[in-house]
């Protein structure tokens, strides 16, 4: 597949983004190549290939998962405008 430089403007429109009209082909070309690289790999026969969260065989590091800070809740709702059950109202913004 390969992208326009219409193709170009209406994808950076779509995204807000500001392209310059001088880089426009340029991202045609650089996009067209990442679709085209797309459509290959998605002809590749993955069967059997199992799915890998990271390409290196590594394992996280992960820390204990103890209490480090006092619960400070009761202290912080009586600072807060607006509380019910426990819970912080806040002002509705979506009709």
């Amino acid at each position: 597949m390969s992208l326009t430089a219409n193709d170009v403007k209406k994808i950076a429109h779509l995204a807000r983004l500001g392209i310059a009209e001088q880089d426009v082909e340029h991202y045609a070309k650089d996009l067209s190549g990442v679709l085209e690289l797309m459509t290959r790999m998605d002809q590749l026969n993955t069967d059997g290939v199992t799915p890998m969260a990271h390409p290196l065989d590594q394992i996280q590091r992960l820390r204990e998962d103890a209490v480090t800070e006092i619960d400070q809740r009761d202290h912080f709702q009586t600072i807060a405008p607006q509380t019910e059950a426990g819970l912080y109202l806040v002002p509705k913004v979506i009709d």
